[in-house]
């Protein structure tokens, strides 16, 4: 147990820092149900493949390759779909929408876990910055694509992150998508971020007079594989403090785990969690006009690329 699972109790819905992803979903029975998880070869994707299975849910488990996901289904015993399902691809996310479709299961939830962190250098696709257009204009297409997929009381479940408490004072610079006028790995990546908590929202509007929900989430800090682009110093220091301060896999899956699962949010929309409690999010991510307008904007982009 880290410093801080002891340091910090458990909120109001009984869990906290220190919960497991086991622990958060323990006495629930996910039989019948259908989970899809981007990101699941490994970290906190693997994991709540993993804790989902254990309840008895079925997975679509989607990695860069159809390979690594069925290679991370053999690795946890998962019962699990593998789709390949490359973020900054386009294409590629397209193909896996039909695949899942193809797969005639409704979707209790969508959790889109998995992202790119805090690139050394201005990378685009498609002619949009990489960490914006991976982390949100990808999952906006795979979502968008699969409401018709998703039942009724159905979840949408976005894993962002307090890095959105760096992004542009802009909240999205509109302007810059392509990183072309500035570019800031960290500043980048928390606009991908702050992008995620309000398609969450506006999501969340939408879903307005349904049972469905969309929530959006910050796991923790955890080392996993997210921070491979960070400096051999960096990764060095991690490596030190981890022990005292940095979540464990376990504990930074239960957060999305809960979001996705548990009893008590079925009517709980548009907020953002952490340690499996509402949390406060830096005031612009609350913008509807903002939310409303990068919703449009992803619109547009998605129908040229």
């Amino acid at each position: 147990m880290s410093l801080l699972s002891m340091l910090k109790g458990k909120g109001p819905s009984g869990f906290g820092y220190g919960s497991t992803a086991e622990e958060v979903t323990e006495g629930l029975d996910l039989s019948g149900k259908t989970y899809l998880v981007t990101g699941c070869n490994s970290g906190l994707g693997l994991e709540t493949m993993r804790v989902l299975s254990l309840r008895g849910a079925h997975v679509i488990a989607a990695a860069r390759t159809a390979e690594k996901a069925a290679n991370a289904i053999a690795q946890v015993s998962a019962n699990a779909t593998p789709v390949a399902c490359e973020l900054s691809d386009p294409a590629s996310v397209r193909a896996c929408v039909e695949n899942v479709k193809q797969t005639g299961r409704t979707l209790d939830a969508m959790i889109c876990n998995a992202g790119i962190m805090a690139l050394p250098k201005l990378e685009t696709s498609h002619g949009y910055e990489l960490q914006f257009f991976t982390n949100h204009v990808g999952h906006f297409i795979l979502v968008t694509s699969l409401l018709d997929q998703l039942a009724e009381d159905g979840r949408v479940v976005i894993v962002s992150s307090a890095a959105h408490l760096q992004a542009p004072k802009e909240t999205i610079e509109f302007d810059n998508l392509d990183g072309s006028k500035r570019y800031n790995s960290w500043r980048n990546y928390g606009q991908s971020k702050m992008a995620n908590i309000l398609f969450a929202r506006h999501l969340s509007k939408k879903f307005e007079g349904t049972q469905r929900t969309a929530n959006a989430l910050h796991p923790g800090v955890i080392q996993t594989n997210l921070g491979r682009h960070m400096g051999g110093f960096v990764k060095m220091l991690l490596g030190v403090v981890s022990p005292l301060f940095l979540k464990s896999i376990p504990q930074g899956a239960a957060t999305q785990c809960y979001v996705a699962t548990h009893p008590s949010l079925a009517d709980v929309s548009g907020e953002y969690f952490a340690d499996c409690n509402i949390k406060k999010t830096r005031k612009d991510a609350k913008n509807d006009e903002i939310a409303e307008k990068l919703w449009a904007k992803s619109e547009e982009i998605i129908a040229n690329v």
